[in-house]
């Protein structure tokens, strides 16, 4: 067929991707464009300035849950379903993860793709993910809440133990990692382990209360065969097991004042011996070690070496209690119930009667806690919400503790000692970030008119 002057012009849809790359690209932005099967189908050349030369080339055709974190961008993800459902996010915390590149703290914004009438964009194209590294956000715990390597939060405090553990990415110093039981101690861990240049060696726990102290030594540093009843074998203990990676001490606290002493030298020396052998060995192990006791007054009291505790706490990081964070209690008790309801093919939301409840108890269990009264809800509940009523007992009993954060409110908009968990809730979020509204407002997800309007209804105006 002859082709005449007036024949339309195939135009590659490559092209238009690559035009709105460069613009985005100018800004500071990664753009990834997703089709209806969340896949990746075209990645801007900025991933290569992210994250490292050669990054985007490995973008394309994977799933975009193994890149952003299948609790945003799984099947049952955060964010694809918002995506599915026509909506859009803005600002969310993500763990960006590419094969052979350490992981990068980032924010996503995506929306669905409109195809309109004389476009020429690809018509494989479904949604849109903006990305810009995590620092040029605007402010701490303004945001939309992160997803970091399976830990979700939008605190500031939380927020800060993230940006520290991306900058600890080169480092092998040891950390101590202290806080109360159910905090995610261990999470916190293995995000260090996966945020560092040993990502790609093991990462080896060991609880140091769990295991009966005769068997610890052994189970530590490993025994030759006969060192004493039932050692038919030699066996390679943690120390050996976690070389080249990172082995994690668990309640450390609980260590024998003998083994203290031998994980000194394995510190400061980097030798150890097996049970019932003579010979050092050298052990390249990275130690991060965690604890829910106070040990400077075990210091104090002589039930654990203050050497090896200054030896421990090179870098030290305290997970607050969740009590102390209450602005993730919502997004976190979203992110567990959907984890939870999938287990049992369930989908359920939270009522808004259920969430001032979660907000207004003290949760001493932690986010441990957290969890277990949303499996206890999704077993009472008979419907598609849980309310109040479905929540555990003590988390609506009015006897126990409630939150025992101190407010930082003005004194004369302070709490009375019957002021309403709705206003202690917003009160607690207020806190978090210095009563600016416009911060507030971003994290609740709400316009600055509504927030203010419903702190005059709740009588916080300053």
């Amino acid at each position: 067929m002859d082709e005449t002057a007036d024949s339309p012009v195939e135009i590659p849809p490559e092209l238009p991707l690559d035009e709105l790359s460069v613009v985005f690209g100018s800004l500071g932005r990664a753009l990834l464009c997703i089709d209806e099967s969340f896949h990746v189908v075209h990645a801007s050349k900025s991933f290569d300035l992210l994250v490292g030369g050669g990054a985007t080339e490995r973008l394309i055709g994977q799933p975009v849950g193994r890149i952003l974190g299948d609790g945003l961008f799984g099947p049952d993800g955060t964010l694809r379903r918002a995506l599915e459902a026509g909506q859009r996010r803005e600002g969310w915390g993500a763990t960006l993860e590419i094969e052979g590149y350490r992981p990068r703290l980032i924010s996503v914004s995506c929306a669905p793709l409109r195809h309109e009438a004389g476009t020429r964009c690809d018509p494989r194209v479904s949604y849109l993910a903006v990305l810009r590294p995590s620092e040029q956000t605007e402010s701490l715990g303004a945001a939309a809440p992160t997803l970091f390597s399976g830990i979700l939060a939008r605190s500031a405090s939380m927020l800060k133990i993230f940006q520290l553990i991306e900058h600890l990415g080169e480092s092998d110093a040891t950390v101590l990692i202290t806080g109360e039981s159910g905090t995610g101690k261990e999470l916190i861990a293995r995000a260090i382990h996966m945020h560092s240049r040993r990502r790609a060696a093991r990462f080896v726990p060991v609880n140091c209360g769990a295991i009966p102290e005769q068997l610890l030594e052994s189970e530590l540093f490993g025994h030759v065969r006969g060192a004493f009843t039932g050692a038919i074998r030699d066996r390679d203990g943690r120390f050996q097991l976690a070389s080249k990676g990172t082995l994690f001490l668990d309640e450390v606290g609980d260590l024998p004042l003998h083994l203290q002493v031998k994980l000194l030298r394995v510190l400061q020396e980097r030798t150890f011996e097996r049970v019932g052998e003579s010979t050092s060995r050298t052990s390249e192990a990275r130690i991060i070690a965690a604890t829910n006791a106070d040990l400077r007054q075990a210091c104090a009291e002589g039930t654990f070496r203050e050497d090896l505790f200054y030896r421990l706490r090179v870098v030290p990081i305290e997970v607050p209690p969740l009590r102390q964070r209450r602005e993730d209690i919502e997004p976190l008790a979203r992110h567990l119930l959907e984890r939870v309801a999938a287990r049992y093919d369930r989908s359920l939301r939270l009522a808004p009667d259920a969430v001032r409840e979660m907000l207004a108890y003290w949760w001493p269990g932690n986010v441990r806690e957290l969890e277990n009264a949303l499996e206890f809800s999704l077993a009472v509940c008979r419907g598609e919400t849980i309310h109040d009523q479905d929540l555990p007992p003590e988390v609506r009993d009015r006897s126990t503790p409630r939150s025992d954060e101190a407010s930082t409110a003005p004194s004369d908009v302070g709490p009375g000692a019957d002021e309403d968990p709705e206003a202690a809730s917003l009160r607690a979020i207020l806190d978090a970030h210095g009563w600016r509204r416009e911060a507030t407002a971003r994290a609740l997800g709400v316009s600055r008119t509504t927030l203010w309007r419903r702190m005059r209804e709740l009588r916080l105006l300053q």
